[in-house]
């Protein structure tokens, strides 16, 4: 949830409180577990979903954030730290399709992993993914003597030379030429798909990329990200969120539903997070701030036991009241549904080693 969604807002509402707003809380399918007015579906879904409402971080700024909750880690001069979604690719034997896929924004460097474990950037999912298919005219035959001659230039090149750029931009063009080739490819072609399948994700960009996700997972595609845009509400919050959560309602519950339907979600560990979470004052311009105290975040699937609440706000939302859980606690979690070694250690440029999660504690609850 790019920007950082309202948990105040959408899981963890607080009706009748001036901190509240003015959304109403609705009852779900988990007895005595309430979430905001407009996530109706997956309302009717949370007996399918862990749902912990007690993260806590120190992150306020975006870009610093968006780090953490991507790699686990926060920003630190020396390192480049790899996006989780890498690690995990780099776990797992490489297929004919990318290890990491981010559908709707950048995701996160593959950092001292190399280029070859780099997401591959899907910007919008309605649209045919550029440069699957070679040029116009040019034949398979002339195709292989292109690279061919490529080949020969890249090992010229090599000689002499080290460091993991350089041995990452073979690997990457290696990656693309496999995948352009691979039947495995019209995973990402959404006019493959039935209409009434498509429309039951919704037409924006963020569900038709949930619908992709599911096709990606079904190609064998280890990791995939799916952003939202939009949570940034320091204005105008909650006709922003209304707008957001039936996005996301639409989408993420037929996520859930398909992937169940098809036998994956056991096997297949969902998780909805964002930036940090955002302010129970609301602001003079109807919005709310930045909030990385206390924030929401929902797993399914993976081995996840659903139909669980961990964690609390208090009354007005401001602080943890009951079993804080730290960003390492969740990225040693992740890892742990995900059979990711949280202990296996990558060492950077400068020699420094690096463990794929910095601590924590998994949450055993989860489980």
């Amino acid at each position: 949830m790019h920007g950082g969604a309202s948990q105040i807002d959408t899981f963890d509402p607080k009706p009748g409180r001036e901190t509240g707003g003015e959304f109403s809380a609705i009852p779900t399918s988990l007895a005595g577990v309430r979430v905001a007015e407009h996530l109706p579906r997956l309302a009717r879904r949370m007996h399918k979903l862990a749902l912990i409402r007690s993260l806590t971080a120190v992150e306020g700024n975006h870009d610093r954030a968006r780090y953490l909750m991507h790699a686990g880690y926060a920003p630190a001069g020396g390192v480049d730290h790899p996006a989780f979604g890498s690690i995990v690719a780099s776990s797992r034997d490489p297929g004919t399709l990318p290890g990491y896929v981010s559908i709707g924004g950048p995701g996160h460097d593959a950092g001292l992993l190399g280029a070859q474990h780099a997401p591959f950037v899907v910007g919008d999912p309605t649209r045919p993914v550029r440069n699957l298919e070679p040029a116009r005219g040019i034949s398979r035959g002339r195709l292989d003597a292109r690279l061919a001659l490529w080949r020969a230039q890249e090992q010229r090149f090599a000689a002499g030379r080290g460091g993991a750029q350089v041995a990452g931009h073979p690997a990457v063009v290696e990656q693309a030429v496999t995948m352009m080739r691979a039947p495995e490819s019209s995973a990402f072609d959404l006019e493959r798909e039935p209409q009434a399948s498509r429309a039951r994700y919704g037409d924006t960009g963020f569900a038709q990329g949930c619908l992709m996700a599911r096709r990606l997972v079904e190609s064998g595609v280890p990791f995939v990200e799916v952003s939202l845009r939009g949570w940034d509400t320091h204005e105008n919050n909650f006709d922003r969120v209304r707008a957001l959560s039936g996005e996301l309602d639409a989408g993420m519950s037929a996520l859930l539903d398909d992937l169940e339907a098809r036998g994956l979600l056991d096997s297949t560990l969902v998780l909805w997070a964002g930036d940090f979470g955002r302010t129970p004052r609301i602001n003079a311009r109807g919005g709310r701030d930045h909030f990385p105290r206390c924030s929401s975040v929902a797993l399914a699937g993976g081995g996840v036991r659903g139909g669980q609440v961990i964690g609390a706000t208090d009354a007005d939302g401001s602080e943890i009241a009951e079993r804080p859980v730290t960003v390492p606690d969740l990225f040693r979690s992740l890892a742990h549904a995900l059979a990711v070694n949280p202990d296996e250690t990558f060492v950077s440029a400068a020699g420094r080693p690096i463990t794929a999660v910095d601590g924590g504690a998994v949450v055993e609850e989860l489980f």
